[in-house]
């Protein structure tokens, strides 16, 4: 097999074996080593274009088998994923065979995981924010997919022993807190709103179902927490615009301010999926808006996104007047545990 054709998902395959995630691991290491039965999608990862890994392909895959799985198609498939038999080459095979084109389909939409567990970690920066200056925050987010985290607000949380948010939310997020104690200052949202290229409806069960399939299959509390942030989006639900982030983001900075509130713009692992002249312009457009600030005004940005390297994910917090930048903690990929600096 052609290394730029099955590369990708041995290298992934090792990064979920690295992060705790096995079943995953074994599943994407059988599709490395079965992928020419599929020929659309074989051919459709070796023509990528772009970096496979910043696209999280190997992602794309694993969800698509797993969005397969839950449909028990083919039966092999949905026995593997239930611990029926542990033949994962001959039931990836088996799927790869049946539903090439339904992959290959798959691969062409961009991950939708909305991972809520990332929450703690915006909340422990946004209780930092507060903490310069004591204030109420609006918050916006960028690629706010199906606004998930827009309601971070009523989660309840365990940040290291440190708790925090609504104390009687069905969606529990408590990571393993490494490092220095959490900050412990209250939190009032006033306002939440997000934009997204294509919105995701939680009233939709088959948006539903693709979020479900991006947990992977070896984490069942994961995926009862994501069930549960989904029934609270349906009891209020997000405000997010079908918008280009960079244009939205500009006309949203632009509207007045309320004086005696934080704006805080915050994003979590979307950076990757925008290009290089659209990161740029994301940039300078919370500058601009950050020159603007004021002591009554004031402006931050929270950033969960994977360093320069791919190597860790950084939380990293900028705030205005002032413009300092700081990586509060570096993090798991889906907020499983936070190694947090303050």
């Amino acid at each position: 097999m052609p290394e730029d054709r099955s590369g990708e998902l041995l290298r992934q395959s090792a990064v979920m074996r690295a992060i705790g995630s096995p079943f995953v691991a074994d599943v994407l290491a059988a599709a490395a080593r079965q992928l020419t039965h599929a020929p659309l999608t074989c051919a459709m990862l070796a023509d990528w274009p772009g970096d496979p890994a910043a696209a999280a392909v190997a992602m794309r895959l694993n969800a698509a088998l797993h969005a397969l799985a839950r449909r028990n198609t083919p039966p092999v498939l949905g026995a593997l994923y239930r611990g029926a038999h542990d033949d994962f080459d001959g039931a990836v095979r088996a799927a790869l065979r049946a539903h090439d084109a339904f992959i290959a389909r798959w691969l062409r939409d961009m991950p939708q995981t909305n991972e809520v567990g990332r929450a703690a970690a915006i909340l422990g920066a946004l209780m930092e924010v507060v903490g310069r200056v004591a204030l109420p925050v609006e918050l916006i987010e960028l690629g706010a997919s199906a606004g998930l985290n827009l309601n971070l607000a009523r989660y309840r949380y365990d940040l290291g022993g440190v708790s925090a948010g609504a104390a009687e939310s069905a969606v529990r997020i408590a990571p393993e807190w490494r490092g220095a104690a959490a900050p412990d200052r209250t939190v009032d949202v006033v306002a939440a709103e997000g934009v997204d290229l294509d919105p995701l409806d939680p009233h939709d069960p088959a948006t539903c179902e693709r979020l479900m399939a991006y947990v992977f299959a070896d984490q069942p509390a994961r995926a009862a927490r994501l069930a549960a942030a989904l029934v609270v989006a349906r009891q209020h639900p997000p405000r997010i615009a079908h918008a280009n982030a960079t244009t939205w983001l500009a006309e949203r900075l632009a509207t007045p301010q309320p004086a005696g509130r934080w704006r805080v713009v915050f994003h979590s692992m979307m950076a990757q999926y925008v290009d290089a002249a659209a990161r740029a312009s994301l940039d300078r457009c919370i500058a601009a808006a950050g020159a603007r600030a004021d002591a009554e005004r004031p402006l931050a940005r929270i950033a969960f996104e994977w360093d320069r390297t791919r190597s860790e994910v950084e939380l990293r917090l900028s705030c205005w007047p002032g413009g300092d930048t700081r990586v509060l903690a570096t993090c798991h990929p889906y907020g499983a545990w936070i190694d947090w600096i303050g």
